[in-house]
């Protein structure tokens, strides 16, 4: 079994609102801001969505592009794609969060192709463009929600078969649905890397 070399428990996220424009999900620092120090339930949640995501980066360390890309189950998931598609989905729920529904404009049709293609690299697309793409997408999530006026904040969810009809989320829900969905990935991901090469993240 390949042993993959960096704990990923380690990496707990961001705690302060500086960190939060700053910090990538591996626990990388960039340039400081001004910003005074997140704290409470804001620094909690995205200290909990950052761990996951460093679960998720840490299934594919040490991977090509070739490897990165390859089915391992009968499943149509890969690898890439899982970063890819959780990058995306976390940043049209933070477009939710600034201009409501209109984040998800479009009829069924379109948006279940655009799902399909979100799990999928594009021609042209690497591995090291997608992780790169992850840690700015995280970068501005923790911005927004360090600038957001209230977590109790709600939008209506747009209209779908998946939604009850007339319901809206408020930051909070949007976070943790984004903490629920990417846990969820590290799930499959994981499973995606022991049948590639044996490593493990969990144990």
């Amino acid at each position: 079994m390949t042993t993959m070399s960096t704990d990923p428990t380690t990496a707990t996220g961001p705690t302060t609102a500086t960190d939060a424009t700053t910090a990538a999900p591996d626990g990388g620092q960039g340039v400081a801001t001004a910003r005074p120090p997140l704290t409470g339930e804001r620094a909690d949640l995205l200290a909990n969505l950052a761990r996951r995501r460093a679960f998720l980066r840490f299934t594919v360390q040490n991977l090509d592009d070739e490897q990165a890309s390859r089915r391992t189950t009968v499943s149509e998931l890969t690898l890439a794609g899982l970063v890819k598609h959780v990058a995306v989905m976390e940043y049209q729920w933070l477009d939710f969060v600034l201009v409501g529904a209109a984040a998800f404009d479009g009829d069924m049709t379109a948006r279940e192709q655009k799902f399909r293609e979100d799990f999928q690299l594009s021609p042209g697309e690497t591995l090291a463009g997608v992780l790169d793409r992850f840690d700015e997408v995280a970068r501005r999530t923790e911005r927004i929600v360090a600038e957001v006026a209230d977590l109790d904040d709600a939008r209506p969810l747009p209209a779908a078969p998946w939604f009850e009809p007339g319901a809206s989320w408020s930051v909070r829900q949007v976070l943790l649905h984004l903490i629920a969905e990417t846990a969820h990935h590290c799930g499959h991901a994981d499973i995606l890397r022991e049948s590639l090469d044996g490593a493990r993240t969990m144990g």
